[in-house]
């Protein structure tokens, strides 16, 4: 089976496509944010992302990245289901993939160090952070109203007049599409941002006002909850924090 190593600038898109067979899809540097029908998903140097094959998407560049690809027959069913599923990357899994994607390696090793990955997946754990897509285009809306400023703190009861619908209906919505209530969901979006914005470069207090913190200590408690580092340990990781 195929595997790759290759570069990326920040900010480049790789078109949307798909896979005949699975692929292990792993960020060492930097971070890949995968968009699919189902939602959107981050890669970074702690979660890799195992894609189904056959499974349409497309990958977005944030900082300097570079990305690793491992591909398995279709009967390599590690994975359930028809959606990516984002993995934890241990030390061990990170230099096992690294080694397995060098140039030339000789055949031998490389199915030598296949086998310990395979082992390795098994023992993953899943770390399903991960932005559904909404496609009820009330529900659309507020979205996009809530992604396009998280500094300011925007109320279900806002978000309601404004997509022209009751705040119970919308809430309902959040629950039946999303299956989480509209804070977590907010949360969720506003730790997916942290993220990329870390990785660009931005310091831990900056990222906290960008992404509609109300102070530095209150985004460290939930990134940290949410992600299992700190952000400051987060932004250390990347390439542009080192």
């Amino acid at each position: 089976m195929s595997q790759t190593r290759h570069e990326h600038a920040a900010g480049d898109v790789i078109a949307r496509h798909r896979h005949d067979d699975h692929q292990l899809l792993y960020v060492s540097s930097g971070i890949l944010a995968v968009h699919t029908g189902h939602g959107t998903w981050v890669a970074g140097a702690h979660r890799g992302m195992w894609i189904p094959a056959g499974s349409w998407h497309e990958h977005r560049v944030h900082g300097r990245a570079e990305v690793h690809t491992l591909a398995f027959p279709l009967s390599s069913r590690l994975f359930p289901g028809a959606s990516p599923t984002v993995i934890a990357v241990s030390p061990l899994l990170r230099e096992l993939v690294i080694a397995c994607t060098e140039p030339d390696l000789p055949a031998a090793e490389r199915g030598r160090l296949r086998s310990v990955i395979r082992d390795r997946l098994r023992r993953a754990h899943l770390t399903p952070l991960m932005l559904p897509v909404a496609h009820d285009t009330r529900l659309a809306h507020a979205c996009r109203l809530v992604q396009d400023d998280l500094s300011c703190a925007r109320t279900i009861t806002w978000l309601a007049r404004e997509t022209g619908t009751s705040e119970r209906h919308l809430a309902r919505l959040f629950r039946t599409e999303f299956g989480t209530t509209y804070p977590q969901w907010r949360t969720n979006v506003r730790v997916f941002r942290a993220m990329l914005e870390l990785t660009a470069g931005a310091t831990v207090t900056q990222t906290a006002h960008r992404c509609g913190w109300a102070t530095t200590s209150a985004f460290v408690d939930t990134f940290a909850r949410t992600m299992g580092q700190t952000p400051g340990a987060y932004r250390s990781a990347s390439p542009s924090g080192s």
